[in-house]
């Protein structure tokens, strides 16, 4: 993603998202043909479309390739199934740099994430849509004010939706209040998760992106879910955010000293 030029984070407010809860835009039909649809590259050159395409190609092939080869465990997987005997919706809630196996392990589960409306965004769209994921277009840096409303929306209709709370640009395991702000716009639940590979190549990027190695173990821990009253003011959603920074933190402490232990 180092194609895309650093801009400003901007977090969202109560007050600046408040007006969004349940305006509804588009029909159920509108929306998942904007969510679960390749984009039009049109506005892209020949060169440009070509790369998109293919690197979203390629990127499915070798993440369904490792994501096969990998030995999973999963810790309170139990959370997953309470939510949805509730009746709720799960915005799945996670870090960045644990994207590569996150898209294998919670694939063909119609789940929506927030992209980058960018370059970068588009061949990443293509690719998680290919495993059946959904993708609203926007972040905390780009259009992602519409992405938040087509995010209400899919809860709305019954799909559930995923964050990666330090991105697009991080501060690295570092949460962002988007989950939280769309907990309590949707009255749906937070599921924080991580997953930790025992072995694996880490990038060199803001996030030390990893890419497990084929056949490796790795362990997915589920935490407790999180509910956001639609009346909490600003203390509230701090206290929010505070407890999902702690579930996850504790999560990938647990979770990255998984297979050293005894």
């Amino acid at each position: 993603m180092s194609g895309e030029r650093l801009r400003p984070v901007i977090e969202p407010t109560v007050e600046s998202v408040e007006s969004r809860r349940l305006t509804i835009r588009w029909s159920e039909t509108e929306l998942r043909k904007a969510v679960y649809d390749f984009a039009d590259l049109s506005r892209y050159s020949w060169k440009d479309r070509w790369i998109i395409r293919t690197i979203g190609l390629v990127a499915y092939w070798w993440i369904a390739a490792v994501g096969w080869s990998v030995r999973w465990t999963v810790v309170n997987g139990h959370y997953y199934d309470e939510i949805l005997r509730s009746g709720k919706r799960i915005i799945f809630a996670f870090w960045h740099n644990r994207v590569f196996l996150a898209t294998w392990f919670w694939r063909r589960r119609g789940i929506v994430v927030m992209t980058s409306r960018s370059f970068d965004g588009e061949y990443i769209a293509r690719f998680i849509q290919r495993f059946g994921y959904g993708a609203a277009r926007g972040s905390s840096t780009r259009g992602g004010g519409r992405a938040l409303e087509q995010m209400i929306a899919c809860l709305h209709y019954g799909m559930d939706t995923a964050f990666t709370l330090d991105g697009p640009r991080g501060p690295v395991y570092v949460a962002k209040k988007g989950a939280v702000l769309l907990a309590k716009l949707t009255g749906q639940a937070i599921l924080p998760f991580h997953i930790s590979a025992e072995k694996y190549w880490e990038a060199r990027s803001w996030d030390r992106f990893q890419i497990p190695y084929p056949f490796t173990r790795a362990v997915v821990l589920l935490g407790q879910p999180i509910t956001v009253a639609p009346d909490a003011d600003e203390k509230e959603i701090e206290n929010k955010h505070r407890e999902l920074q702690a579930t996850l933190d504790a999560l990938r402490q647990q979770g990255d000293g998984w297979f050293r232990r005894g």
